[in-house]
């Protein structure tokens, strides 16, 4: 591994990637990932990406994303969301991207909080097939090195300027200096007992900043989703059902099989409503009925989720659902400006761990990749534009005096995970500690 590079990524999901793909190909680039490639939040995604259909539907994409926000947003990073929107989706799709269609056009969805249908997807694994596709392009370009299993230790912070990045693989020390660090690290649902995250998400870029001083931004802002599949063993991630299946006319019923709500609320809203219905019912979960559709085009338009729930016993087109809210995405983080800096100099933020101010208090449906993308290429033409005046610092003083405990990835873990837990609790002390995976 080359211990000196242009521009360090951390993190494999669609931030970091599509990040690496925009930058200059005359830069040595390096993305590694803390676990295997896959491992992220945009694997998991299924609803799909939104974007404004065209000219005429950026205004009414601002105020729906502010209105899902409870108008908390920064509404300079919401115009850039959808003004960006059309023309950062047309480039994955000339990477070969394919999304629904029908008779040729694009076939919009619609999820909870927006006005109209304006959601691309491809099926119900909109994610996996995006990672896929951006994985695929940056393989192709010779500048870019993607390197699984290097956990970020910590960065190298050279008197308030970031020069690096200190890495451990199997109790091995690794150390790159670089000209600018992009954390992608992704979000935090790792430290909830109820997440529909990856387990290894523990918010790593929180740590890390919390150790340097670096500006954090809404923390206490916590997306709930409504609709995971109940299971009694909690110990594990918890399988997400899409809002675009409520978006399709799916129903949320309570135990006499009765509606009571409208389905496509925003989230926050849908989600106490379900909270509501679980205590008046005193069971832990609501119905979420599909019966109604064809088994065709649920097999065709939702394989993942009508196979996964076919692997848990049942078969959507026959039987409810079983669902209840877990904690789904964080709409805080790492404090950035319109191109994704932060407060430390050469350091840069993208996807879920940065606070962008786009999501407010609640995200809109299927704005998370929207927001991975736009931001993402935002950061890679700032860092295009500033790299060549910034100069390599390899003084190994710099790094020789942080001091490591321990090198038991375990430990460090659960050390980090803990930190940002309590930082969360002191932000928002409503949060009980049986929430958090201790």
């Amino acid at each position: 591994m080359n211990n000196k590079v242009d521009v360090l990524i951390v993190g494999s999901g669609v931030s970091g990637l599509y990040c690496a793909l925009n930058l200059d190909q005359s830069l040595k680039v390096l993305v590694i990932s803390k676990s295997k490639l896959e491992e992220n939040n945009t694997y998991l995604a299924q609803g799909g990406i939104s974007t404004a259909k065209d000219e005429s539907d950026i205004e009414l994409f601002i105020q729906d994303t502010l209105k899902a926000g409870r108008y908390k947003n920064k509404l300079d990073s919401v115009k850039i969301l959808a003004k960006e929107s059309i023309e950062n989706i047309n480039k994955i799709l000339s990477y070969g991207l394919q999304i629904d269609k029908v008779n040729g056009d694009i076939d919009y969805t619609k999820e909870g909080a927006h006005s109209t249908n304006r959601i691309v997807h491809s099926k119900d694994n909109t994610g996996e097939v995006v990672h896929k596709i951006l994985l695929k392009e940056a393989r192709k370009r010779k500048n870019i090195v993607i390197l699984e299993d290097l956990y970020l230790l910590d960065i190298i912070n050279d008197n308030g300027k970031c020069v690096g990045g200190i890495m451990i693989n199997n109790e091995n020390i690794k150390v790159v200096h670089s000209k600018v660090v992009v954390l992608a690290t992704g979000g935090i649902g790792g430290i909830f007992k109820n997440s529909t995250n990856q387990r290894n998400l523990i918010g790593d870029g929180i740590s890390i900043s919390l150790k340097h001083n670096i500006k954090l931004k809404d923390i206490d802002y916590i997306q709930i989703h409504p609709t995971a599949f109940y299971e009694d063993d909690k110990s594990g991630r918890r399988l997400l059902i899409s809002e675009s299946l409520r978006g399709e006319g799916a129903k949320l019923l309570n135990k006499n099989k009765e509606r009571f709500v409208d389905e496509l609320l925003p989230r926050d809203i849908v989600s106490n409503a379900i909270y509501r219905q679980m205590k008046k019912d005193r069971i832990p979960y609501v119905y979420l009925d599909a019966t109604h559709f064809d088994k065709h085009y649920l097999i065709n338009r939702f394989k993942f989720i009508y196979e996964q729930c076919l692997e848990k016993g049942i078969d959507i087109s026959k039987e409810y659902i079983k669902v209840s809210p877990a904690q789904h995405y964080f709409m805080g983080g790492i404090e950035v400006d319109l191109n994704s800096n932060t407060s430390m100099k050469n350091l840069f933020a993208v996807g879920e761990i940065s606070c962008t101010g786009v999501h407010g208090a609640n995200r809109l449906a299927s704005n998370s990749l929207l927001e991975g993308l736009v931001f993402s290429n935002r950061a890679a033409n700032k860092i295009n534009s500033i790299v060549d005046i910034i100069e390599i610092n390899t003084n190994k003083t710099v790094y020789n005096k942080l001091n490591f405990n321990c090198l038991d990835l375990n430990k460090i873990e659960e050390e980090n995970k803990l930190m940002v837990i309590n930082e969360i609790k002191r932000n928002r002390g409503d949060l009980q500690d049986e929430l958090f995976d201790y």
